[in-house]
């Protein structure tokens, strides 16, 4: 049945199918819980509220005897850092550039499941992908698909850190493989790349400073302190997953629904300024971006604009000072101030100011004239 199995996952697009069972990750428990007392989920409350269910697979199936752990490779064709020198351009995560990958790896897990039980008909299934409080990653390191990285992500000798992950709970009894050594050694580049240093040890993010956590996660403004460093990132950070030295033996991606659309390649952050709701939903339909809605794209992608040190982006900046959401306003403050010539801030904040009534805006004028003084002196 094991080899049938993982012989079917493969005929489906999946690249790795291996076998571990419910009790795992005993010290799930322990590690999540000392993350979520040190601060470092941030405002994802949702993790607290599911920490009992996250620990232990049993509590969300008791019935479960084994996990069927799928890895699904999404390496990109070329260097996905290349594009961070590029500031004219708009950078989203590897993940993000094609469609929504929760759809394509469901209905695939939903195929395995049903040849599963069409194998063995008194089976019970239920299939989850990263939408359920399931620790895929610990569980992926158990069945032997790779090791958890410094990062805190997957690695594997084959994928690199490029791989999507799913699980099949059965109660099928099937013999668990092997978990896989850690091959990381003394390397430190994917804790030394991060732009807003979040990794305050191995093995630890710090969420709050994290540029995916920022971009995605995070729903209010974002503090200046991870403005800069951001640059042109528009959605989610890829750097400690690309340089990660293990990515040298990843394939690109092969299956067809994982491939990059060509609008999200190196779109224009003027290109992205220019859109409205309707625009962003239209353009981001089916894709993850969508999901965090258009005052926080816009957000970010202001925080973008004031990075490009490109005078030419001011109007479309400038016409984001009137948006009805604050997130949008206290960002075209803070990207003025970048690109702003001191004539144009000082007109500007004279015109706006003072009939600011959100306290986040008004500060980010505040903020945006100390600086400009601070240059000029």
């Amino acid at each position: 049945m094991k080899a049938a199995l993982t012989e079917k996952a493969l005929a489906l697009g999946f690249d790795l199918c291996r076998i571990t069972a419910p009790d795992a990750i005993p010290y799930a428990a322990e590690q999540l819980g000392a993350w979520l007392a040190a601060g470092y989920a941030g405002d994802m409350d949702y993790m607290h509220a599911t920490k009992d269910r996250r620990c232990a697979p049993h509590t969300l199936w008791p019935e479960a005897k084994s996990i069927i752990i799928l890895g699904m490779n999404y390496a990109p064709a070329g260097d996905p850092l290349a594009l961070l020198s590029d500031r004219s351009a708009a950078n989203i995560s590897v993940y993000a550039r094609h469609r929504d990958y929760h759809d394509v790896i469901k209905g695939k897990l939903k195929q395995l499941a049903s040849w599963l039980v069409a194998q063995a008909p008194e089976t019970e299934v239920k299939v989850f992908v990263d939408t359920a409080p399931v620790m895929e990653k610990p569980l992926a390191a158990a069945a032997g698909l790779g090791w958890a990285g410094k990062h805190t992500n997957l690695v594997s000798r084959r994928f690199g850190s490029w791989l999507f992950l799913g699980a099949i709970f059965t109660d099928l009894a099937l013999p668990p493989d092997a978990p896989e050594q850690n091959h990381c050694g003394s390397c430190r580049a994917c804790l030394d790349i991060c732009p807003t240093h979040a990794f305050p040890a191995p093995h630890h993010l710090d969420a709050r400073r994290c540029i995916s956590y920022l971009t995605i996660e995070h729903k209010g403004h974002i503090a200046p302190e991870f403005r800069a460093a951001m640059g042109n990132r528009v959605y989610g950070c890829d750097d400690c997953l690309a340089i990660c030295p293990w990515n040298k033996f990843a394939q690109a991606a092969r299956e067809e629904k994982l491939q990059p659309h060509a609008d999200l390649l190196a779109p224009k952050i003027a290109d992205w300024l220019r859109l409205d709701d309707a625009g962003f939903r239209r353009l981001f339909s089916g894709s993850p971006v969508k999901r965090i809605g258009f005052a926080r794209f816009l957000r970010n992608v202001l925080i973008a604009a004031g990075n490009t040190q490109d005078e030419d982006l001011l109007p479309l900046v400038e016409s984001k000072l009137e948006a009805e959401s604050s997130l949008i306003r206290a960002m075209a403050v803070w990207a003025v101030g970048r690109l702003a010539p001191k004539a144009r801030l000082h007109e500007l904040a004279a015109a706006q100011q003072w009939r600011e009534a959100d306290p986040a805006v008004a500060a980010e004028w505040l903020f945006a004239l100390e600086q400009e003084a601070r240059h000029a002196s």
